[in-house]
């Protein structure tokens, strides 16, 4: 069975380019991204590797730390990592996996038989400091991610924890955000002095109330 939303992300401990590691000992209280790549040395996993190294800092700067997989043997995934670095104008810092006997890939469900049974496709979880899944994306090994995009989600994930509030669709941090339904329109001002807008009864904004 796939993992859904809110399950415990699997623990798992394996080799990687920067040694062996266990999972929830590496995230520590940090939100995490594991990613799956279908092979090492292919042209869409250099663009991707190259650019999760360039938005180092903003991982960083949102307390989220990266993992990134492949059924590739560890002395495949130091060599490529060259190649990534030498293409892309970067310097990739995080783990990659060497899960040659596919242990994660499976944990995670990441191999997807109809599209390949031998590799896994794009599937990118990110994992809360509670260790567990707070979402899922799955690309098929020809389409890129867009990281932006998922930037984007961890921002929405990490005031939504906290605050009473949703994210309109194309939201941007600094935006208007939504109140959720469960709070009554009289309790708005004094959950969020900033002021709110009611567009419709069940459609109030506020502004988002961490800046």
């Amino acid at each position: 069975m796939s993992l859904r939303l809110g399950d415990a992300a699997p623990n798992f401990t394996a080799k990687t380019t920067i040694g062996e590691i266990n999972f929830y000992e590496y995230l520590g209280d940090s939100w995490g991204i594991l990613f799956s790549h279908p092979a090492d040395f292919t042209p869409v996993c250099t663009t991707e590797l190259g650019k999760t190294a360039l938005l180092n800092g903003e991982f960083t700067k949102r307390n989220v730390k990266v993992l990134a997989l492949s059924v590739d043997p560890l002395d495949k995934h130091k060599s490529w990592i060259g190649d990534i670095n030498e293409t892309q104008n970067c310097h990739v810092d995080f783990p990659i996996i060497a899960d040659e006997d596919k242990t994660v890939a499976n944990l995670y469900g990441m191999i997807h038989p109809n599209a390949s049974e031998t590799f896994t496709v794009r599937s990118l979880f990110v994992i809360g400091p509670d260790k567990k899944v707070k979402l899922t994306i799955t690309y098929p090994a020809s389409t890129g991610r867009n990281f932006h995009e998922v930037l984007r989600v961890i921002d929405s994930l990490q005031l939504t924890a906290n605050y009473s509030v949703a994210t309109p669709a194309d939201w941007k941090d600094g935006e208007d955000v939504i109140v959720v339904p469960a709070v009554k329109t009289e309790d708005i001002p004094a959950k969020f002095p900033k002021g709110h807008k009611i567009i419709k009864p069940y459609l109030r904004t506020t502004p988002q109330p961490n800046k």
